[in-house]
């Protein structure tokens, strides 16, 4: 198979099979998603999703958010990883929106990288799930499967090149939908320790799959 027909063999199972696929965050507006994405940061969806309810009663607002302060903040993050600069990054995101954004989410992605706690992978998630951008958010999970998969190569080392190729190849119509393809698939069958090949509906198009599953049986 080669890299044009495994990108259409992944691209057509998705469509078909999982073709609504989210985040699995809990959000109801801009403004919350991107202060549970910033969380999420090396921390699980699940975890995040049990902090959020309660900061978003307490501060629904990015000037709620921006008039509050580290020891008001600190309570409600300190069970997400790495507390003390998430909160220090929340507080300065709030701010910043309210100063310099008129406490509207941006959806250029220059802009939302100058936002506290804003990483290229953050950005691209908003700019993707928001405002509906051909956007690659490349974290640990979609780093791995395409790579695992064969969409990209072996010799891409950082998310941004993982990034650069899966929208070199990924039709700009679904590359918000992919990128909750690869991060699910990745959760829930293609895990890093020990993948589910044998739950696996895509293990036709898979390269770990035919290296080290097929050929031993």
């Amino acid at each position: 198979m080669n890299k044009k027909e495994r990108y259409q063999f992944f691209i057509d199972y998705f469509s078909q099979n999982q073709p609504e696929a989210e985040t699995e965050l809990h959000y109801e507006n801009p403004y919350q998603l991107i202060v549970a994405v910033a969380l999420s940061a090396q921390c699980t969806d699940k975890r995040v999703n049990m902090v959020t309810p309660a900061i978003f009663e307490t501060f629904p607002t990015p000037e709620a958010l921006a008039a509050s302060n580290f020891d008001e903040l600190f309570p409600y993050i300190r069970s997400i990883s790495y507390p003390n600069n998430k909160t220090k990054h929340l507080l300065g995101m709030a701010q910043m929106l309210v100063e310099d954004f008129n406490s509207e989410i941006p959806s250029d992605l220059n802009d939302l990288q100058k936002l506290p706690g804003v990483g290229r992978k953050t950005a691209n998630v908003i700019a993707s799930v928001i405002f509906n951008q051909p956007t690659m958010a490349v974290d640990t999970h979609v780093f791995r499967v395409s790579k695992r998969l064969g969409l990209v190569t072996q010799t891409a080392k950082t998310p941004l090149e993982v990034e650069k190729q899966l929208v070199r190849y990924i039709p700009e119509e679904h590359i918000p939908k992919a990128h909750h393809w690869l991060i699910l698939h990745g959760r829930y069958i293609c895990l890093a320790r020990k993948p589910q090949c044998d739950q696996c509906n895509i293990a036709l198009m898979c390269r770990y799959y035919e290296k080290n599953i097929e050929t031993k049986d």
